[in-house]
């Protein structure tokens, strides 16, 4: 057995499907998209019912992407913004750690997605299959994740966070 594409498809998997399971709760259990849109609008996430879509729709989509390994880099730059965008909104004030509902879990969880697409997904992926790995070196994944994310993060932020009044 190969450990390296081992490891990286035991990652990917469990990342990713936990990923993928946060958003199909914000859908299908709790309070589920109206109540998801509504604990949106009360954060300053206006509208509610735009940004519970985009929210879930990008943890299944980024999160599937990942557990198969199919176009990862765009993948984790999903993982990277989700967790720019919570980790201010709903974490910041609270500060690092997580036992304090702190942002430290939303930061491992966005640097270990730029180190997915730095490495790339192992030959047991999708991407690998297609060819689309042969195609990528660890810089442009890192520009891809990292750079990528932390602008789409920083620009959804920029024009739909109004901060609810105190």
């Amino acid at each position: 057995m190969d450990a390296y594409n081992f490891a990286m498809l035991l990652l990917r998997v469990s990342f990713g499907l936990t990923m993928a399971a946060h958003g199909y709760a914000k859908v299908f259990q709790g309070g589920k998209l109206d109540g998801t849109a509504g604990w949106f609008d009360s954060i300053g996430m206006k509208p509610g019912k735009v940004h519970a879509r985009l929210a879930a729709g990008t943890e299944i989509l980024a999160g599937l992407g990942l557990a198969v390994g199919l176009l990862t880099s765009f993948s984790a730059a999903g993982f990277v913004a989700l967790m720019i965008v919570a980790g201010w909104v709903v974490h910041r004030d609270n500060g690092f750690f997580i036992v304090k509902s702190g942002w430290e879990y939303n930061f491992i969880l966005a640097v270990a997605a730029v180190g997915f697409a730095m490495l790339g997904p192992g030959e047991w992926s999708l991407d690998d299959a297609f060819g689309i790995a042969d195609d990528m070196d660890q810089w442009t994944g890192l520009v891809i994740a990292g750079a990528g994310g932390v602008a789409a993060g920083i620009g959804q932020l920029a024009l739909f966070y109004r901060p609810p009044a105190s």
